[in-house]
């Protein structure tokens, strides 16, 4: 697999540090990422679990809906209540097709809009070019649509990431989990939330281009906090049972068969004052209430034998029919044993039932887990 070469690639407001920092750069979504430090990989995942890491997640996209129509015109788009969601509120929300399929999925913050502020959206690298085209083509025409993709992110994720933080940005420690507000530091405007994609307690932390690398160095200066890249953060999210759009989520999932239904508000489901009125809702809304049968679920998977199972591995059952696939994978270091998600029949989607992944033609048996594989510790107060 040929990979483009470096100056093809974007940099985040941070590639200087990080290659002072001695990190193993790599291509995703278009930029040149750390992958791992010199401490490694799997130092890296212990220390977010017992402390505080800082990742650089600038490669997001961020971007702004502005105007009384926005939120309203935001449900036509993805289907979870957005009316409803109060002032620094946070929601995890899914772009859909007209199939039903995901687009991408994503974060969204209430910063007022009611009042003059706006709708904040955190969508994914790899999409967010699609993503702007796609919100600007359905909504573009009821609300301002402002691009931020210059915009630094920094995940400062850990248990003690909450120590680190409130050193540099005094009440701080008064937010929960799904939750954000706006903070001064050095002149910069921020935007912080609680939340993360580790499954530990943490912040994202939105940071103009030109103050991102003095923000980055002070919370490296705390003593919590250590540099974390990439394979960390997969590895985490695996963990925690966090789907990777393009691997464990795409444009041929539906939210229901992708375990993700319970982000769809009672208001927005059949029945609901406001059901439906989103792309692909025939689908989903028959698939949740049954109308339309559901052919196969996301499921979680540990493994019997010391074997890694990576992506795209078949799964078979007794008699060696194919009955699904997995879509991530890897020896899970908080467990030390292997753990997958990945896609199975509905018939084979109950815990404990036994599948074999079909690894280099052998069969290591697995059995199906509910996810998280490690309990999430969000702080929600």
């Amino acid at each position: 697999m040929s990979h483009p070469a470096d100056d093809t690639l974007r940099h985040t407001p941070l590639h200087a540090l990080h290659v002072r920092l001695g990190a193993r750069m790599v291509p995703f979504a278009g930029y040149a990422m750390p992958v791992q430090y010199p401490a490694g990989l799997l130092a890296e995942h212990h220390h977010t679990r017992e402390s505080a890491s800082l990742f650089d997640v600038s490669h997001m996209g961020q971007l702004s809906l502005i105007g009384p129509d926005a939120a309203a015109a935001l449900e036509a788009l993805i289907p979870m209540d957005v009316l409803g969601l109060g002032v620094d509120r946070q929601r995890y929300g899914l772009l859909l097709n007209d199939a039903g399929g995901i687009i991408d999925d994503l974060m969204f913050v209430n910063r007022d809009v009611a009042q003059g502020g706006d709708l904040f959206l955190i969508v994914n690298g790899a999409c967010k070019h699609g993503d702007l085209a796609h919100i600007a083509a359905g909504i573009g025409h009821r609300c301002t649509i402002r691009v931020q993709f210059d915009r630094a992110l920094l995940a400062l994720q850990g248990p003690r990431a909450v120590d680190a933080l409130r050193r540099l940005l005094p009440g701080v420690e008064t937010l929960v989990f799904m939750t954000g507000r706006a903070f001064e530091w050095n002149g910069a405007e921020l935007y912080v939330t609680r939340s993360g994609y580790t499954g530990e307690d943490g912040f994202e932390i939105s940071v103009p281009a030109d103050a991102a690398e003095g923000l980055a160095l002070a919370l490296l200066e705390q003593p919590e906090v250590r540099p974390a890249g990439l394979g960390a953060r997969n590895s985490l999210r695996l963990e925690a049972g966090l789907p990777l759009y393009g691997n464990d989520i795409d444009a041929t999932t539906s939210p229901v068969e992708a375990g993700l239904a319970w982000a769809i508000q009672k208001v927005r489901r059949s029945g609901g004052a406001r059901a439906g009125g989103f792309p692909g809702a025939e689908r989903v809304l028959g698939q949740l209430d049954g109308r339309i049968p559901v052919e196969r679920r996301r499921v979680g998977l540990v493994a019997q034998e010391r074997v890694p199972v990576r992506e795209h591995v078949g799964l078979e059952n007794f008699d060696g029919q194919t009955i699904g696939e997995t879509t991530s994978g890897l020896l899970s270091p908080t467990l030390n044993t292997p753990i997958a998600m990945g896609y199975v029949e509905t018939d084979y989607s109950e815990p404990d039932t036994e599948v074999f992944a079909m690894v280099r033609g052998k069969p290591v048996p697995m059995r199906v887990r509910p996810m998280p594989f490690v309990p999430t510790r969000y702080h929600r107060g």
